[in-house]
This record gives structure tokens, C-alpha cells and sequence, in this order.
């Protein structure tokens, strides 16, 4: 089977700031994360994540974990909601070592949840933290090339996957935004890239259901590949039993990732 992660060889509690706050689209935010602490987060590339902590609404200070193994989970849940931070998971979109700087893009779902809320609030000087978690995009020697799936909440992941890509990849791209307007214009990636988005523009309620639709219609290349798929829960799950039970692809060339389920929030 693929490994999953890969984890940094060592990590540590990092704490920042916000730098910038910047509008990408109706549906999407890019925070710029800033501080000297940065020194200790290894060049992420690909789909570098990170668990990224940050105020509730009304605090006034951001309460990290003193704790740089795993379990900083059980000192958290331990205060006291009053003082304890939420804690969601995020990939870096992009790193600037020179600047001390790291990008999170954010899919924002009005008051939704807490994140969303929060980076459409964010304002420089506001504390921020993040926690290394390695990176998940793992594609084995053997494939002839890569299928990359994902809605709104894996779009960064993916982009930056792009982006670091090799001049070789060649690869079939499904992306999924919730209305045209959030649509990039230019993406990053090598010439053996074909990149199809797909638009909800308000049909459907469910994020991943347009993508993997478009996948299970879809002509795709011959020859063995891997998969890289994430979002909403029942894009990835649905994807991997489509392409095991109707396409016969092996289960290990597979990876896939349900960042989330619709309806129901993460708990913290």
C-alpha cells in the first residue's frame, strides 16, 4: 500500500501573524502568515499541510500548545473552550523562506464554520499558529500518469501539487469551485497537464458531487496511473470505489482524503 504521509524529520510549534489579507475571489481568501519562527518549517512543497490554530471570535490573545509532539491534541481539548484555540487543517499555498512568509487559501462559506469566519475577518497583527504535518501526495514510480481530484477545500492542495510539479508529469485535472467567477485564470503546471473546471453556479448543494460525476463520464488516458483525491467526504470515497470497482484500478495506486463531511462540523 502508499504511505500516507510523510512527515518532516522534526517539527515544533510555530507561531505567527497575519501580513496580509487578500481577496481572490468571491468564494476564496489568501492569507499571507508571517514571523521569524517560519526558520523552523522545512520547504513544504506539493501538498504540504499543516494544522493551523487560531482565535476564537472575542479572544484576545492566541493560547498555542506548549507541547511540539503529539500530544499537543490532549492539552488542547483539555482548556477550556474560553481560551482554547480552534484548530483546523490547511495547506501551505505558498512558502517565502527569504520573507518568513507562508500563504493559506481559504474557501469561504459565509459564518459556516469557524475558519471561514475567521479568515474573511483577519486583519494584520492578528495571531495565527500552524503545526507541520507533512504532505500526502506520494505517486508511486510506476504510474504513466496522474489523476488529480478535488472541490473547493482541496483547490490549494491541488494548484500547488502544479506547481512543483516536474516538466514530465502529464496528468488529468477535475476541479470543482462553487461558481465560475472562482475560476483561475492561469494555473501553474506543466505542458502534459489538462486542467477541467467545473462550476456549481448554485446546482447542487453538496461540494464534490459535480467533480466526480465528471470523472465517472470521463475519457481518461490508458496505462497505469495514480490517483490524488480529496474534499468532502464523498468525493474521495466515491471516486475510489468508481475507479476500483468500474475501472479496475488498484487499490494502493489510490490515495484519497475526506477533509470534511457536509452537515456536520469538526469537533474543538
Amino acid at each position: 500500500m502508499l504511505p500516507k504521509v510523510q512527515l518532516p524529520e522534526t517539527r515544533r510549534m510555530i507561531s505567527l501573524t497575519v501580513r496580509e489579507n487578500t481577496r481572490l475571489s468571491p468564494n476564496f481568501v489568501r492569507l499571507t502568515l508571517g514571523g521569524s519562527e517560519l526558520e523552523h518549517l522545512h520547504d513544504p512543497g506539493f501538498d504540504k499541510g499543516v494544522r493551523l490554530f487560531f482565535p476564537r471570535e472575542g479572544q484576545d490573545e492566541l493560547r498555542m500548545p506548549k507541547l511540539s509532539n503529539n500530544a499537543w491534541m490532549a492539552e488542547v481539548m483539555l482548556l477550556p473552550k474560553a481560551r482554547r484555540p480552534w484548530v483546523r487543517n490547511y495547506t501551505i499555498r505558498a512558502f517565502r523562506p527569504e520573507l518568513h512568509e507562508i500563504d493559506i487559501e481559504f474557501a469561504l462559506h459565509g459564518d459556516a464554520g469557524p475558519a471561514s469566519a475567521w479568515a474573511a475577518r483577519a486583519r494584520p497583527g492578528d495571531p495565527a499558529g500552524i503545526w507541520d504535518l507533512g504532505r500526502m501526495y506520494l505517486p508511486p514510480g510506476h504510474a504513466d500518469w496522474h489523476l488529480l481530484v478535488g472541490e473547493e477545500s482541496a483547490l490549494p492542495a491541488i494548484l500547488s501539487i502544479l506547481e512543483h510539479a516536474p516538466a514530465s508529469l502529464v496528468a488529468e485535472v477535475f476541479l470543482e469551485v462553487p461558481e465560475v467567477a472562482d475560476i483561475r485564470e492561469r494555473v501553474e503546471a506543466p505542458a502534459g497537464v489538462r486542467v477541467h473546471w467545473l462550476a456549481r453556479n448554485g446546482a447542487g448543494s453538496v461540494p464534490g458531487r459535480l467533480a466526480l460525476g465528471a470523472v465517472e463520464s470521463a475519457t481518461l488516458p490508458t496505462g497505469p496511473f495514480y490517483t490524488w483525491a480529496a474534499g468532502e467526504h464523498g468525493l474521495p470515497t466515491g471516486l475510489r470505489r468508481h475507479l476500483v470497482n468500474e475501472r479496475k484500478v488498484p487499490k494502493s495506486d489510490i490515495a484519497f482524503f475526506g477533509y470534511w463531511r457536509h452537515g456536520r462540523s469538526s469537533p474543538g
